[in-house]
């Protein structure tokens, strides 16, 4: 039996997408011959959403340590706020004790709290222990370089610097990257000349028949949704970002225009806003600029992950913005599939999503290319107008070898098989 020790700075109860895979995982890596160790951050520091829920989600026996953080309140004076800087200190203390007299074969970071990760190169030369980055998003962000000023997050120079720095220090020296992008490995083959002779490994986020058996097992009602309304109930559930909008307003103008009876409909975005307490509704705000006053409800708030699926399996018709990216992965196109429910969205149309939904007979994908005028874009989804309005009435399929393929167990294997290489070499 091997030993990982897996640093996720967010764990259950905490409900945060990236510890989403470390959470399916673990049932699995037992059997495959690897012990886990989760490093974590005692709830009690977080800020963050929770679901006690999750924890019936973890295997009996399981080793977690709960590390403390220094307060947010203190440190937001200094202008630091993330989680893993104010508990950078707390995991390297412990993982020192840890890899001191723990014989673990490796280090695995699965977390978008990337500071964490600059313990990796320490503890390789202190502890000759190699380690693994999961890459669920880019650490070092370009992005908003191109952006005029005012259109950057607060702060963004002072968090750029620092992870530019953070990131340079740490990814020449992993042994290896999981990453649900091959476009993230690219870009640091091209950042750093040596990744192109390291192991690299593209590895969706899956599913979990699991997590569904506990909403049927403990019959989870929806929320927000009005089922048995006699209305055709179109439901996303998740964040909107601003990358998002101008898809959902084409469809919203090819509906309106070119859809089915619009009175026979109505749209449910859910948790549409990571921060706690927020007020903005751009979406309810967009169908109303549209004529689409009153069809939609926008609640920015998020809601139980197990309710979250409850209501996914209670809707008519799934909704997925999508995106232009070709390399987008959305983790939550794997829940919506199992739901069960028809599925509506607009993707690249050289994406794995687009590829998955089609395969899975999961529902309707309108495939662009990123380069539609809006009007263009708009004519591309009005095609599928009349398709949609019978959508509600088609059950979708699941097929099964597709789910296979997604499922927490198989991609687990696949990630233990990834370790061993690592191991090996």
């Amino acid at each position: 039996m091997k030993k990982v020790l897996i640093i996720s700075p967010h764990f259950p109860p905490i409900n945060a997408p990236d510890m989403q895979r470390v959470r399916m995982s673990l049932p699995y890596y037992k059997e495959l011959g690897w012990e886990p160790v989760v490093l974590c951050v005692d709830e009690r520091h977080v800020e963050g959403f929770r679901d006690p829920l999750l924890l019936e989600t973890l295997p009996a026996g399981l080793k977690i340590h709960k590390l403390g953080a220094w307060p947010a309140s203190v440190t937001r004076k200094f202008g630091l706020g993330s989680l893993s800087i104010r508990s950078y200190f707390h995991f390297k203390k412990k993982g020192n004790e840890l890899l001191r007299s723990g014989n673990f074969d490796l280090v695995f970071f699965s977390t978008t709290m990337f500071h964490v990760c600059a313990l990796g190169p320490y503890w390789k030369r202190k502890f000759k222990v190699p380690f693994v980055i999961d890459m669920q998003d880019p650490w070092r962000n370009d992005f908003y370089l191109s952006q005029p000023r005012s259109q950057r997050p607060p702060k963004f120079r002072i968090a750029y610097t620092i992870d530019k720095r953070l990131e340079a220090a740490t990814i020449p020296s992993v042994d290896g990257i999981i990453s649900v992008s091959g476009n993230y490995i690219m870009m640091l083959q091209e950042r750093y000349p040596q990744m192109k002779h390291r192991p690299a490994v593209v590895l969706p986020f899956g599913t979990s028949e699991r997590d569904f058996e506990v909403v049927k097992a403990r019959q989870l009602p929806p929320q927000v949704i009005k089922p048995g309304d006699g209305k055709i109930n179109v439901v996303y559930v998740g964040a909107m970002t601003k990358f998002f909008l101008p898809l959902l307003k084409a469809f919203f103008q090819a509906f309106a225009t070119q859809g089915p009876d619009k009175h026979r409909y109505h749209f449910y975005f859910i948790g549409t806003n990571y921060a706690p307490g927020a007020g903005v509704r751009p979406v309810e705000e967009l169908a109303a600029g549209l004529g689409l006053e009153g069809f939609v409800t926008e609640m920015p708030n998020r809601i139980p992950y197990f309710s979250a699926l409850a209501t996914l399996m209670h809707a008519d018709i799934l909704f997925i913005p999508g995106s232009t990216d070709p390399d987008y992965n959305a983790s939550k196109v794997y829940n919506n599939i199992l739901a069960g429910k028809p599925i509506f969205s607009i993707f690249n149309k050289n994406s794995l999503v687009k590829r998955i939904i089609e395969d899975a007979r999961a529902g309707l994908v309108v495939g662009i290319d990123g380069n539609e005028t809006e009007a263009e874009l708009v004519a591309r989804i009005a095609e599928k107008m009349a398709a949609f309005g019978s959508l509600h009435l088609q059950p979708a399929g699941i097929g099964a070898s597709v789910l296979a393929e997604h499922s927490a167990a198989s991609l687990t294997k696949a990630q233990v098989d990834f370790f061993n290489s690592i191991v090996r070499s």
